[in-house]
């Protein structure tokens, strides 16, 4: 007789295994990418990626520990993809090698490794890659009406070659709101094409990816319903009057939003743990979000919010607990049955 385990018994889930998921659930964003932005997207991930393991051996060989059971659990590759993912298609060849090296290094193995680092390690190599080298983390970015082919790319990342790059869709919109009205902005070459359609179809990607991560159970919807909800609140009450502020489907559909709402604030390591602190989390780094990129210098604040709700992350959980079964929440304390 062969004996079953029963349905509730199931076998704990490893970090190798969330990592595999999060790897997956970026490929129907990533070809989107590929699409829309030509294959320098392509370059930029295999540059990180290539980065950031590399670092990741070095490091644990300098600190005198086994390489091959951190690069065995994923979680150098997901670092580095999620960085890569995020830096222009036309970046220099040495953005993305650099942006590995400091995810890994300076995000990550500086406090410790996996389960240590208090800020997100993609958004750490991003946020110094983007103060550190601002025009070309800004100003290489492709339309999607216009894409380079392959040698085009090489020859710019590699070589310095222009003629195709240009400014990301939020920071395009700001600089034509300073002067035109919603209605001219909308004759504007990145924009007359069509100002869902392409970007919307990148969003939907990233949330096809985020809803097999829910259904897999490796995340939670808690933190991308907050940052979602942090920008939108704001951007509607303000986004009624499209000549000064960008509007609320911008927000949504053209920046970093729905990609960092289900692979940046969902990182289980330097956000918050209990659901009403990840819900509060991932609230603050949208509304911080808005703020920033609708009076800050930076065409997109993902990686800023981020990083300062990071630094909230402890206070929000020790204020957020849940009440454990048996224990009185006023008194902090396990409740004793009064004997008569």
């Amino acid at each position: 007789m062969i004996h079953r385990p029963s349905p509730h018994r199931r076998r704990a889930r490893s970090t190798q295994d969330v990592m595999r998921d999060v790897l997956l659930a970026l490929v129907p964003g990533t070809l989107v990418m590929l699409w829309l932005y030509g294959p320098g997207v392509l370059t930029n991930l295999l540059l990180t990626l290539i980065a950031g393991v590399a670092t990741e051996a070095a490091v644990m060989r300098l600190r005198g520990r086994a390489v091959k059971p951190p690069l065995r659990d994923l979680s150098a590759l997901v670092a580095s993809a999620l960085i890569g993912l995020s830096l222009p298609p036309l970046a220099p060849f040495w953005i993305p090698l650099l942006a590995g090296v400091l995810a890994i290094g300076l995000g990550k193995q500086l406090f410790g490794g996996l389960g240590h680092n208090p800020f997100n390690p993609a958004m750490v190599a991003y946020a110094v890659l983007l103060i550190s080298f601002p025009v070309a983390m800004t100003t290489t970015w492709v339309s999607p009406t216009r894409v380079p082919d392959l040698l085009a790319t090489l020859g710019h990342q590699f070589g310095g070659a222009d003629g195709w790059s240009g400014a990301t869709p939020l920071d395009r919109y700001k600089d034509l709101a300073t002067r035109l009205t919603q209605s001219e902005i909308a004759q504007d070459p990145l924009f007359n094409a069509g100002l869902v359609m392409p970007w919307a179809l990148l969003a939907l990607a990233w949330a096809l990816g985020g809803a097999f991560l829910i259904w897999r159970r490796a995340t939670f919807w808690h933190a991308p319903a907050g940052l979602i909800l942090g920008i939108l609140l704001p951007a509607g009450v303000f986004g009624y009057d499209g000549d000064q502020f960008v509007p609320a489907s911008m927000h949504l559909l053209t920046g970093a939003t729905v990609f960092a709402a289900f692979f940046i604030v969902t990182d289980p390591v330097s956000g918050a743990t209990s659901p009403r602190g990840r819900l509060a989390f991932g609230f603050g780094a949208g509304v911080l979000t808005w703020v920033i990129r609708t009076y800050g210098g930076y065409p997109d604040a993902i990686a800023f919010a981020v990083l300062l709700m990071n630094l909230a992350a402890p206070m929000l959980d020790q204020f957020t607990r849940p009440r454990v079964y048996g224990h009185d929440a006023a008194r902090k304390g396990p409740v004793l049955e009064k004997r008569s």
